[in-house]
């Protein structure tokens, strides 16, 4: 580890010089012949990379230590908890709860909420254990990279980071539109209208581009500072909803409730795989366990207490919208301003919307720090260029991966229209999730050099059969209209499957800190709900989810793969070389005190 660490001296020295080397430092990019020579080894190298997993105290130590400096700890469980709650409620709820229940589920809606909701605390629930137990700015990329290796991490990372680019973009636009409402504007009032440029990346938007360039101040300035700003912001976005809620309530008329379901148990479920997206950036807490002062106890409390207080909140605003008008009179694009004009408040669609403006500036600013911290982990193991990993000395945040991921975000919300940006909607999310449950189960159930080959095949059968029937539920649910024949043999299948792994599998690891309970059947539930989720998903999501992943496979095949496999065997050659000189001085005092006692 001591060569390791003066190979990044060198960084450090050159700070945040541009060199080759700051890029491409490994073997394999010093010259065009090594290159080549790394391409024709490249099915050898990949099956190394396809079954190498990452440990804990790597991910820990070694790891974080490319990064030249520590990351601050300055975060408590109640900023994770105000990050949690600033990083969720954001436009989601001012825009896709009047759509929903217009077009999908009616009165209904507020059970999507409660059943999105239950798939994210499921969901966070498998997050915080690993965040405990691996506190790193990585996320889901330094879980997966542990239990499941290299390659799975990489293809998850580089969705993460399509997620985070387009999700920011999106709300950056979206913060003009609701900006153009509060001074009494149309949204292309504040917009450039290039003819040229096709309609929809024609309607370029200044406005969202200084946003995210003064949450990239903000986010590369500190994030105990961005912590205050995130905690005053929220309380009044939280102000905002207390308000929508309790002066709904007092417009509220019991008769709009008299058809509860109009598009039936179906319209419910599909409403909840698109209202899942409204729970989304939770995920962006788990990279700040690096930066939190005791992981242990601060992550479980702030990042299921967020999950608890964002549910409750979205439940009542779903059940105040659908009191005060009849669902087929809902407007979709700002149901609760236009709600409010209909019982008489038009001065309330004001409030409306400087609350919604609030959350959409939280969300940019959680964003812009979790996307940081997954880019600056993911450059620690050179999947990335390495340049991306450097933190600041002076403000103890990665600024090189804030800047170039805040400038990728600008540059799309400049031409992108937010249509466009909406179709992007996430496989990858639900896909991540689902990830992160089945990396659990193989953290409990199986530790190499440990787990009998008994153990191990009874548990791999168990979890392929948990993954297969509820692949089958989710694709039943998408053909079949009105059949019910086929969930009486997938879900079946997949409740003894779970028993079995929690009957005949004997646990090969506790948690030492915090543990999800009601193992196997939690990280179980969440896979089979998130699969299910994404049965409800458009095939236009799909389709530009296998370009992306094709994208994402060129540059591995070209570049990250070989990164990695040389700043693997770098590693290993220094640990073996530090084991010896050890195990060198160890030999040199026994002989000194063999020859003293002689």
């Amino acid at each position: 580890m001591g060569t390791e660490h003066g190979g990044d001296d060198g960084l450090r020295r050159r700070g945040c010089s541009c060199t080759k080397n700051d890029f491409l430092p490994e073997e394999s990019f010093q010259s065009m012949g090594n290159y080549f020579n790394a391409l024709k080894e490249t099915p050898s190298r990949f099956m190394d990379r396809l079954v190498t997993r990452s440990v804990d105290s790597d991910e820990i130590h070694e790891i974080k230590a490319r990064s030249g400096h520590e990351m601050k700890k300055t975060l408590t469980w109640w900023d994770l908890m105000w990050f949690g709650i600033g990083a969720v409620i954001g436009s989601g709820i001012f825009v896709l709860t009047g759509l929903e229940a217009r077009e999908r589920a009616g009165p209904a809606v507020v059970l999507s909420y409660v059943v999105s909701g239950v798939s994210a605390m499921l969901s966070v629930f498998c997050y915080t254990e690993f965040a405990v137990e691996i506190p790193v700015a990585g996320g889901s990329f330094a879980y997966l990279r542990v239990e499941l290796g290299d390659f799975m991490a990489f293809i998850a990372a580089g969705n993460i980071i399509l997620e985070y680019v387009v999700g920011g973009a999106a709300v950056a636009r979206s913060w003009t539109s609701y900006f153009a409402t509060l001074l009494n504007h149309k949204p292309n009032d504040f917009r450039i209208i290039a003819h040229n440029l096709g309609e929809n990346y024609g309607h370029l938007d200044p406005i969202a581009v200084g946003v995210c360039a003064i949450i990239c101040v903000l986010a590369a300035l500190g994030t105990k500072g961005s912590s205050r700003f995130n905690y005053i912001a929220s309380i009044i976005h939280m102000v905002v909803i207390i308000f929508v809620i309790i002066a709904g309530f007092t417009k509220a008329d019991v008769k709009n409730y008299s058809h509860f379901t109009p598009f039936g148990v179906r319209g419910v479920f599909r409403s909840a795989a698109v209202l899942f997206f409204a729970y989304i950036g939770f995920d962006a807490v788990s990279t700040m366990a690096e930066e939190t002062k005791d992981p242990g106890r601060d992550i479980p409390i702030g990042l299921v207490g967020s999950m608890v207080v964002t549910t409750v909140c979205y439940c009542l605003m779903a059940v105040v919208l659908c009191l005060m008008q009849p669902y087929g009179q809902i407007d979709p694009d700002a149901p609760f301003s236009v709600a409010f004009s209909a019982v008489g408040w038009d001065w309330a669609k004001y409030i409306v919307a400087f609350g919604a403006l609030k959350g959409m500036t939280t969300v940019l600013l959680v964003g812009a720090i979790g996307q940081a911290r997954y880019m600056t982990h993911i450059a620690r193991t050179h999947m990335m260029p390495p340049w991306l990993a450097l933190v600041n000395a002076k403000t103890g945040t990665p600024i090189n991966a804030t800047v170039v991921m805040l400038a990728a975000t600008a540059l799309i919300a400049f031409f992108t229209k937010l249509e466009i940006l909406a179709n992007l909607l996430s496989v990858s999310t639900l896909l991540i999730f689902m990830l992160v449950a089945v990396a659990l189960l193989v953290r409990r159930y199986y530790v190499t050099g440990e787990t009998s080959s008994r153990d191990r095949n009874k548990f791999l059968v168990l979890l392929g059969l948990i993954l297969v029937s509820s692949i089958a539920t989710g694709v039943y649910w998408a053909l079949e209209e009105h059949g019910w024949i086929g969930y009486c043999v997938t879900v079946p299948i997949w409740f003894l499957s779970t028993a079995g792994m929690k009957f005949l599998v004997p646990q090969a690891r506790a948690p030492k800190i915090w543990g999800v309970p009601l193992v196997p059947w939690i990280p179980s539930a969440s896979i089979a709900i998130n699969i299910f989720l994404l049965g409800s998903i458009d095939k236009d999501s799909f389709i530009r989810f296998g370009i992306w992943t094709v994208v994402l496979l060129v540059y591995y095949f070209l570049f990250g793969l070989h990164a990695t496999y040389d700043t693997a065997k770098v590693t290993l050659k220094e640990k073996l070389t530090l084991q010896k000189a050890e195990e060198g001085g160890v030999v040199a005092d026994k002989s000194g005190s063999a020859a003293l006692d002689h």
